[in-house]
């Protein structure tokens, strides 16, 4: 026996929420789950043993819907999280170009900037703000949510985008009263700015995934659906799976992934799918998903799109990327190659158009273990929450959204809408399966930081008072679940992860305190001590 754990509180979330002491690994396996006692007995010459010290022990968690490559491509760039101005993202900026000593033409990229929290003034920055921080450096900074950019001049020369620079479907960049680009790009039109950037190797890549999956084994995080085809300048899908199949091969994998492809163009999914590749291609450790499709963007930037005007911007209801036949044939040509669908969807259009397109398939040829889903499902009203139930599907939520959107809701959708969205309890109610993720690096991954808004309903500073919508509170049972059982269900493999059971892979978490005891405002403080996994240990405290 390679490795045996003992005197813990093993919360196996196995079918019967089994609670045990003690479990027994072997290469890479669960062998056995019981006493103390029982897996002592198994304890050979050379068996390392871990007595936990009446520890919690969970299995490893699953974070079902980030961006692992972009994380990583992020950690390269300047950090503008939690910029309170465009002031500050201006001293970060030329701060950078100084630490990192970047040559004249070389590209500033940042990224995590929200206009929400400027204490000033809540417009987005502009090229000429940016134009501040150097004109003789290409500079590109994205808005948290990744679906609004801002370029300043030097980048726009180089894309050469000029005011008369031909419009891009299912996009949008902003003009000033001259009629001048201000160096604002939303949704599609951020390739503009994009596909001028350097392409990063292979081996590139794979730094970059080494650093992004050492924090998040930092998190209890053992497995990932990770949406990383476009993540990098020049799209290069099979760059990105030649990078995890050597990182495999050289046993550097600390996280298992299940690819979610981003194709957004129909020729694109035909050459992929002909090159063999489909859902279940692959191994444990990587493996393709689904077909990932961005329907719409995302309520801060009041891009995601809506069935009427944003209630804060009549003005506007948001960006559809696809029209209802473009999105059709995408899932169509999906459903009927036996890929799964994962469609990016925000506002209650875009999941209308999603379900239909789902529905649409499912019709011309039925599968009953499809496992389609919808990934953030956030503004929804009655219909939709029974559509999910009707046509089966996976409902992939980010209880950590609601650090930042219950702020925002009411003012965009308004208070009738309010009410029937983020319902998640509603959607557990109804049985549909609820994977858990973070979007990262939209947010943090940090797992119990997503427990504890399931639970609470509340930012991490505590508020509201009782939770925000507190009737669509998760248990904290629920939470792990969607953490855990349900991020396993959502890539077909709950038989060989997911729960701590006899046969399944060894990947496990062991945290500072025990969650189901603690009072539910504490959850958020609770740290990772150890994250095991394929019975190795990836990280300790």
């Amino acid at each position: 026996m390679d490795r045996i754990l003992i005197n813990g509180k093993v919360v196996t979330m196995d079918g019967n929420r089994s609670i045990q002491e003690a479990v027994a690994i072997d290469k890479g396996r669960i062998v056995k789950v019981g006493t103390n006692e029982e897996i002592l007995e198994l304890k050979g010459e050379n068996t390392d043993v871990i007595d936990l010290g009446g520890k919690l022990l969970l299995p490893g968690f699953n974070d079902s819907h980030l961006h692992l490559v972009g994380f990583g491509y992020t950690l390269q760039n300047v950090d503008l999280v939690g910029v309170k101005s465009i002031e500050e993202i201006i001293e970060r900026g030329r701060a950078a170009i100084e630490e990192k000593k970047i040559k004249k033409g070389q590209w500033l990229r940042g990224r995590g900037w929200n206009h929400d929290y400027f204490i000033d003034k809540q417009v987005f920055p502009t090229r000429y703000d940016l134009d501040k921080i150097s004109t003789d450096h290409p500079i590109v900074f994205t808005r948290a949510c990744g679906h609004v950019l801002v370029a300043n001049s030097k980048a726009l020369e180089l894309a050469g985008i000029t005011k008369d620079s031909p419009r891009v479907e299912g996009g949008h960049f902003d003009l000033d009263e001259n009629g001048e680009p201000l160096g604002i790009f939303r949704e599609n039109a951020m390739e503009l700015i994009y596909s001028c950037i350097p392409e990063p190797t292979v081996e590139d890549i794979k730094n970059m995934l080494k650093e992004a999956m050492a924090k998040a084994n930092a998190c209890g995080i053992t497995s990932v659906h990770s949406d990383d085809f476009e993540a990098l300048p020049g799209k290069n899908y099979e760059n990105i799976i030649k990078a995890y199949k050597e990182l495999k091969e050289e046993g550097n994998m600390t996280l298992r992934v299940y690819e979610q492809c981003l194709l957004p163009e129909i020729e694109r999914l035909s050459a992929f799918i002909e090159k063999g590749y489909n859902t279940g291609y692959g191994d444990e450790v990587f493996k393709i998903g689904p077909l990932k499709l961005m329907a719409d963007g995302s309520l801060g930037a009041r891009t995601a799109a809506l069935t009427k005007p944003y209630e804060d911007d009549k003005t506007t209801s948001g960006i559809p990327v696809f029209t209802q036949d473009e999105l059709d044939e995408l899932v169509d040509k999906a459903h009927s190659s036996g890929m799964q669908v994962a469609v990016h969807g925000i506002g209650d259009r875009a999941i209308y158009m999603a379900l239909d397109a789902i529905e649409k398939a499912l019709r011309k040829n039925p599968r009953q273990d499809h496992r389609h889903g919808i990934v953030h499902c956030q503004i929804t009203d009655e219909y939709i929450l029974n559509k999910f139930k009707e046509l089966n599907a996976v409902a992939y939520i980010q209880p950590i959204f609601l650090d930042y959107d219950w702020h925002i809701v009411e003012d965009r959708v308004g208070p009738d809408l309010m009410k029937t969205s983020y319902n998640w309890k509603t959607l557990v109610d109804k049985g549909v399966h609820i994977a858990c993720g973070s979007d990262c690096p939209v947010e943090s991954f940090d797992v119990l930081n997503g427990i504890y808004a399931a639970v609470t309903r509340k930012d991490l500073k505590g508020e509201p008072e009782g939770g925000w919508l507190p009737e669509q509170k998760l248990t904290v049972e629920e939470a792990v679940y969607g953490f855990t059982m349900e991020g396993a269900y959502a890539s077909f493999e709950e038989d060989i992860k997911g729960s701590i059971e006899e046969g399944k892979l060894a990947d496990l978490v062991v945290l500072s305190q025990d969650i189901f005891e603690i009072p539910e405002d504490n959850i958020k403080d609770v740290e990772v001590e150890m994250t095991i996994f394929n019975g190795e240990i990836v990280y300790k405290k």
